[in-house]
């Protein structure tokens, strides 16, 4: 069956997966070896280095040669490679669009290899030699290492504008490349590139790290007003920005957060959390008012707001843990993690109780693992059998990391029959001879 049937040529990893598969193929099963010579594209991957030499001199006039040729130019025997290397050097010689497009992809990851820079510096250096045919296509291409190294060539070249340096930088996924793109919309704004619509299109970036660039660029731009705007974004580093060009505007960001934060019909959660970051534990009070609000996303940022003044109202909170949202319930956990001792185990059990929502049995879950010892325990084999299959391996996690144990020691002879029973629905846990010696750690009886 052709290559093409079998093999996504868009996807590298497929090429050295092949040449892995046919040569173990061949030494665990001997009577492969003739069938894989017989195959021009296995016949390139076989172990025997005078089989794939004897493949690369008859040549292939189809596609996946060129690919297995890339991946013998890394071959570690010497013979194969270097007719490997001339091969791609002829075809690398007219340095075709389609050529430096499509098998860059394979010869980045063969570069990781310790023959592969051969190919990867010619490629790079074809890359770079005006007029750049390929560079646009392996802009866009599926793979994340072409994609960096046609960001890296166009950035060192100066090949792009500002606009299209910003449009990059906001559609890009990979977030090391909208870096790099942000990073040079940047630099090209500082040297007096006319903002226009760049400013608005980092703005309106997916990436907190891209719009946190546009409201930096909002000053250059003179439109530093609109910083306000973006102090309620949920990216913290963006508030963080957009605080700093407030202050450098002339305003003040805390008087500003009061402000969002008067009206309570029309707050944005944010806004609470902002407020909470510029640091002043006198607004705890303000923001105990909003942790019964009808809005989840706000009681959530109350919450989020008072863990970071460190003025998390314990009794208060709590009720939060059995909240309809579960944001809100995972925020009221994070808060009160610090202060899970102060709560009875057995309020937190009652919440393990089959009937009670997942977020809630998740978050009591983690609430009684900070008691340790042996309510950790019991709480760990609580969860073994709940409906939630994550809270399961959780508790099963919980169980074999084996951290409360030393909360245990010494035994407490008036708990060994329950850490007995305890253990005894542990067992599929461990192996018996981890069994043993954990007993043996407890002071029990084999």
């Amino acid at each position: 069956m052709p290559a093409s049937r079998v093999l996504s040529f868009e996807d590298p990893a497929c090429w050295t997966a092949l040449d892995h598969g046919v040569r173990h193929s061949a030494w665990y099963d001997p009577r492969a070896a003739a069938r894989l010579s017989a195959c021009p594209e296995t016949a390139l991957c076989h172990p025997d280095g005078r089989v794939r030499e004897a493949a690369l001199r008859a040549g292939l006039d189809a596609p996946a040669f060129w690919y297995l040729v890339v991946v013998r130019c890394a071959d570690w025997a010497e013979a194969v490679r270097e007719c490997a290397r001339r091969l791609l050097a002829e075809r690398l010689a007219a340095a075709t669009e389609e050529t430096l497009r499509t098998l860059t992809p394979l010869v980045l990851r063969v570069g990781r290899r310790e023959q592969g820079t051969w190919a990867r510096d010619r490629f790079e250096a074809a890359l770079r030699t005006p007029p750049y045919p390929a560079l646009a296509g392996l802009r866009d291409s599926r793979d994340t290492a072409a994609r960096r190294l046609a960001a890296r060539i166009t950035l060192d070249e100066g090949l792009l504008g500002v606009r299209e340096l910003a449009r990059r930088a906001a559609d890009d996924l990979d977030p090391a490349s909208a870096r790099w793109w942000s990073d040079a919309a940047l630099a090209a704004l500082a040297d007096g590139a006319e903002c226009g619509e760049s400013v608005d299109v980092l703005l309106g970036a997916r990436a907190p790290l891209v719009r946190s660039a546009g409201v930096t660029a909002l000053r250059r731009a003179g439109r530093a007003a609109e910083a306000a705007a973006h102090l309620v974004d949920r990216s913290p580093l963006v508030r963080a920005c957009a605080r700093w060009l407030v202050s450098q505007d002339g305003g003040d960001p805390h008087a500003r957060y009061l402000e969002l934060c008067a009206d309570p019909a029309g707050i944005a959660p944010y806004a609470m959390t902002g407020l909470a970051e510029c640091g002043r534990r006198e607004d705890a009070g303000l923001l105990r008012t909003f942790l019964t609000h009808p809005v989840a996303a706000v009681r959530a940022q109350a919450t989020a707001g008072l863990r970071l003044l460190d003025a998390v109202p314990a009794d208060r909170v709590l009720p939060l843990v059995d909240d309809p949202s579960a944001a809100v319930a995972r925020e009221a956990t994070r808060a009160l993690l610090p202060l899970a001792r102060r709560f009875p185990a057995d309020l937190l059990f009652e919440r393990l109780a089959p009937t009670r929502p997942v977020h809630t049995r998740r978050a009591a879950f983690r609430l009684l693992k900070e008691h340790g010892g042996l309510t950790e325990l019991r709480a760990a084999v609580a969860v073994l059998t709940d409906p939630d299959p994550a809270l399961r391996q959780n508790g099963a996690a919980c169980v074999q990391e084996r951290r409360w144990v030393d909360a245990l020691q010494p035994v407490d002879p008036g708990v060994r029959g329950e850490l007995e029973a305890l253990l005894h629905q542990c067992t599929h846990l461990f192996s018996d001879f981890v069994m043993t010696v954990l007993r043996g750690r407890l002071g029990l009886r084999s």
